[in-house]
């Protein structure tokens, strides 16, 4: 099909061809390869189905035999039946992605939103085979017939209880976990959890093999898992705990309070950096890099703490710095990617999202409940030290607690891993065969390398091996995902590191009131997901909803300005809450398209899309905390306004950015 979208384009470029024929050609052409996929995989459901027919006669006839070699032997048949069953899925996977790649192409080629035609008018209709291949007909009749037997076959102790007298429990059958996961890949039904867990970024390959998961569960422990998501709610504690008294904390320094930008902003500086060693560390090990960071952040945040009584500005600063250089989010990302079973970890990246946003909203509560002012041995004890004391207490517990529990998976499991995965295919005729129809030529290679902007051939999976390597891989759409999410941070930080100045400046407000405040927009980080992730994107398209929450951004933006009228507590409260949950609707909903849209090259390796995003948010929290403190300069009474401007400038060209791009693509 890839030759037959060139030689059109050859035939309309020397005019022997008009586009309307094209167009219904290829629709044609699609429609009968859509319907020889349906009717081999009915075909193929018909012969399992009569395997498993014949198998449930033989268990019939065993149910009056007492040797448990016999109900063995049935176990292993209906399980082979059941790898039969998940080859075939993976076979509608791969045509499923497979009619997705060449439609993207067609467009591509044309200019022609195709794609959008061809969907719509074949998704409902009565006769269109489209929808046969995403719901997979009959299959989970078959599903069904295998988790019944398989349980029948279980020894149960003497119960007389049946697999539908006890719907929710589980069945304890690899082979029926595999399916259920292959099933859920290709429905693509969107829900909370799967919102969340590409909120997290954590990207998975686009057609694992069904071998993958039997790997994954060998290398999986659930405290070790537990551990990193503990690493990342501490984490963002620490980056925010400081927020509503760094202003205070600069001030005592004989600093201006703008210079609680450089304070913030200080440890995301170190972090450009620690995001690519850890990055690289973890190929080699987990354990070492989360002991290290834990080290860190303990020094990190004792000279933070000390700080006040050395009375060092650059104490403080240096402090921050270790924060920032113990960043270990690319590790816990790598280790849910790598370590946790597919069937589980999509719940996993979910659980990396929710214990960030709790992070961030328990570290401003927790500032606003340290208000006390004492000392012992010459060490003060009061708002702007206890922060630093008190994560210093926790890195060291967590240190302890990592000690213990953590078990660093076996790295022969991940060579074995990466070798079963390029050897699956090859060594099952079956599954070869299936897959033989879809293997492209080296000339349609070099067409695939040249049509997608230089991205390596499609059979070279290797992961980028530099951020100049990892770069080019990124597609024109890739990149604007990036710089939305740059706006995003830039506008989330320019809010939140401000807030503590700007609200002292205009209303007065205590460092518990800005606690409270800034720990609510925190906990509207979860309500937010849920409402988008199980009903706002069923409802439209997520191209629809970014394009809509860049806007709701731009109106925050907008209305935060100080004009003429004075500036008010309801103005300041919901401008801020309107750029604050767009900015978060706007980055669940990005970085759901991203993990789509990124290359699969990107799912491993040290230079991963995990990474690039991590950098370029951490690159917009950089630079909007120098703005800050830069802004300062000009004084207290200018600086709402002039923090606000780049924003508002970034967010009208990411805005423009994204039309133009999307246009252009579809």
């Amino acid at each position: 099909m890839k030759k037959r979208v060139k030689q059109y384009s050859q035939q309309i470029e020397l005019g022997t061809q008009d586009r309307r024929f094209v167009l219904k050609d290829f629709s044609r052409m699609l429609d009968v390869q859509l319907e020889k996929t349906v009717l081999f995989l009915l075909e193929q459901q018909g012969l399992l189905a009569s395997r498993i027919a014949r198998l449930g006669e033989q268990q019939d006839g065993a149910q009056q035999e007492p040797e448990m070699s016999k109900r063995s032997e049935l176990r292993e048949a209906y399980r082979t039946a059941g790898q039969d069953l998940l080859k075939l899925l993976y076979f509608v996977e791969i045509n499923a992605v497979g009619l997705r790649k060449i439609l993207k192409k067609f467009d591509k080629r044309f200019g022609y939103r195709f794609t959008d035609y061809y969907v719509k008018t074949r998704a409902n209709h009565p006769y269109s085979q489209l929808q046969q291949v995403f719901k997979q007909v009959g299959l989970g009749a078959v599903v069904g017939a295998l988790s019944r037997n398989l349980n029948e076959l279980q020894d149960h102790q003497g119960s007389y209880l049946s697999i539908y007298d006890e719907p929710t429990l589980p069945l304890q059958d690899p082979v029926i976990d595999l399916i259920i996961a292959a099933v859920d890949r290709l429905t693509h039904s969107t829900n909370f959890l799967h919102f969340l867990g590409q909120h997290a970024l954590i990207m998975q390959e686009e057609l694992p093999a069904p071998t993958d998961e039997l790997v994954d569960d060998q290398s999986y422990h659930f405290m070790s898992l537990l551990l990193n998501l503990a690493n990342t709610f501490l984490y963002m504690v620490n980056t925010y705990i400081i927020v509503p008294t760094a202003d205070d904390y600069s001030m005592y320094l004989g600093a201006a309070p703008t210079v609680c930008g450089i304070v913030i902003g200080a440890m995301a500086v170190a972090q450009l950096f620690s995001s690519v060693y850890f990055s690289a560390w973890s190929n080699k090990s987990y354990f070492q890099p989360l002991v290290f960071s834990s080290i860190i952040l303990f020094l990190g945040n004792a000279m933070y703490a000390l700080a006040y009584d050395l009375n060092s500005i650059w104490i403080l600063l240096i402090g921050r710095l270790c924060c920032g250089f113990g960043s270990a989010r690319a590790v816990n990302r790598r280790y849910i990617s790598d370590c946790v079973p597919l069937k589980i970890r999509m719940q996993a990246s979910a659980g990396f999202v929710s214990a960030s946003a709790l992070g961030m909203a328990c570290g401003p509560a927790l500032a606003g409940l340290l208000q006390t002012n004492f000392k012992i041995y010459k060490i003060t004890f009061n708002q702007d030290t206890l922060p630093g004391w008190v994560m210093t207490v926790a890195w060291l517990v967590y240190l302890i607690w990592l000690w213990i529990s953590f078990v660093e998976p076996s790295r022969e499991f991940e060579e074995n891993h990466t070798t079963n995965k390029s050897n699956a295919v090859d060594n099952n005729a079956l599954e070869k065969g299936l897959k033989q129809p879809l293997l492209i030529s080296s000339e349609d290679k070099e067409d695939e390398e040249a049509d997608d902007g230089g991205e390596a051939p499609e059979g070279s999976r290797r992961p980028a091996n530099s951020i100049g390597s990892a770069y080019r891989l990124l597609t024109p759409s890739v990149k604007v995902q990036l710089l939305i999410y740059f706006m995003l941070k830039y506008v989330m930080e320019i809010l939140l590191s401000e807030s503590s100045v700007v609200t002292t400046y205009y209303f007065n407000w205590s460092t518990s009131t800005v606690a409270i405040f800034l720990a609510g927009l925190g906990l509207t980080v979860l309500p937010v997901n849920i409402i988008v992730g199980s009903y706002i994107s069923n409802m439209f398209d997520d191209r629809q909803i970014l394009l809509a929450s860049e806007i709701m951004v731009l109106v925050g933006i907008l209305s935060a300005f100080h004009v003429i009228i004075p500036y008010s507590v309801p103005q300041y409260i919901c401008s801020g809450l309107l750029m604050f949950v767009s900015a978060e609707v706007l980055e669940g909903i990005n970085l759901s398209l991203l993990s789509r849209v990124m290359s699969s090259r990107l799912s491993r390796g040290t230079y991963n899309g995990g990474l690039l995003s991590t950098e370029a948010g951490t690159i917009a929290r950089v630079i909007a905390d120098a703005t800050i403190t830069l802004a300062g300069y000009l004084g207290v009474s200018r600086l709402l306004n002039i923090t606000l401007l780049p924003s508002l400038f970034i967010c009208i060209f990411s805005i423009i950015a994204t039309c133009y791009t999307y246009n252009s693509l579809y």
